[in-house]
């Protein structure tokens, strides 16, 4: 008996439908985002980016998922100023569980190292001025430094054999508010590509009683502070909730010098041309940005009299 044959013509699955694009709104500006515990930096962007319906959306400055605090987050125009704001002072109020130190240099790690010893607030004070200034610090193993092209965590993960390089780091200030047997909490105030967890693991370590953060707030990013930040539950109580909430671009930018100009100085920095400034009320050499009527025009530097835009600004 044959086997029939088979059937050689193609069988055509049916076609889908176009996906319709969705269609997001056009916003520009910041929150001042109070991060809770337990999110990371990414989650959060793309939960107010959906809350918003936004379609550029960036963030100054990443938090740990078990750190809460400002997370400042930049819409449409605003991202062009997300590098001015990593620029600015960080302050944070973490404490420090003694005895253990961890790979992570926090709770979620395991423990590497352990002492029974506990030390005493008189030793502590003693040891902070080494932290204060500029110092050398090695990040944390499990940190978004890249090391050959990878993310240090990711290797980390992955068992991998590595080192990272000790960076100078700038560190304002460092002080002990609360003590009891087991755990210290401190206020600090640092710059750009500074780590608190690095700052307990090496505080621990020259105690000689070992240590890791077990609590991370962050206070402040450049401009913006805690005080002023509005967390998940108040962004989407109501439309309303959320339009108070979205500050101007200009928020990102108050650190600065500001530099009033008219519609001819727009003008002219938007064509991409330098703008020679005059009056007594010109700025002085350095970072600045121009304002024509309330918007912010341009963000760049005040050279020989002359202001240098390195990012304008389209706003209506």
């Amino acid at each position: 008996m044959n086997n029939p044959t088979p059937d050689a013509t193609p069988r055509l699955r049916p076609a889908r439908p176009p996906q319709r694009r969705i269609q997001r709104n056009e916003v520009n500006g910041w929150i001042n985002l109070d991060k809770p515990v337990g999110v990371t930096s990414t989650q959060a962007v793309g939960r107010l980016k959906h809350l918003f319906n936004a379609k550029k959306v960036g963030h100054a400055g990443t938090l740990d998922p078990l750190a809460s605090g400002v997370l400042p987050v930049a819409f449409g125009e605003a991202t062009k100023t997300v590098a001015v704001v990593q620029e600015g002072m960080k302050s944070y109020r973490f404490a420090v569980k003694w005895g253990v130190e961890t790979d992570t240099d926090d709770g979620e790690g395991k423990a590497i190292a352990q002492s029974d010893l506990r030390p005493d607030p008189a030793a502590i004070v003693a040891a902070l001025p080494r932290f204060v200034g500029l110092i050398m610090q090695i990040p944390p193993m499990y940190s978004a430094i890249k090391i050959a092209g990878e993310r240090a965590y990711d290797l980390a993960r992955e068992g991998a054999q590595f080192e990272i390089a000790a960076r100078e780091i700038l560190v304002h200030r460092l002080e002990l508010v609360e003590h009891t047997a087991d755990e210290s909490t401190f206020e600090a105030e640092c710059g750009k590509g500074a780590y608190v967890r690095s700052l307990a693991r090496d505080l621990g370590r020259m105690l000689g009683c070992f240590g890791h953060v077990s609590l991370l707030r962050r206070t402040r990013v450049g401009p913006f502070s805690v005080e002023q930040g509005v967390g998940f539950e108040q962004l989407e109580a109501s439309p309303e909730a959320m339009a108070a909430a979205l500050l101007g671009v200009e928020a990102g930018l108050t650190e600065m010098q500001r530099c009033a100009i008219d519609r001819n100085g727009a003008a002219t920095l938007r064509r991409g041309q330098r703008l020679i400034l005059r009056g007594s009320s010109a700025p002085e050499e350095g970072p600045a940005y121009a304002v024509c009527f309330g918007s912010p025009v341009a963000v760049g530097m005040v050279e020989n009299g002359e202001f240098v835009s390195t990012r304008v600004f389209n706003l209506g």
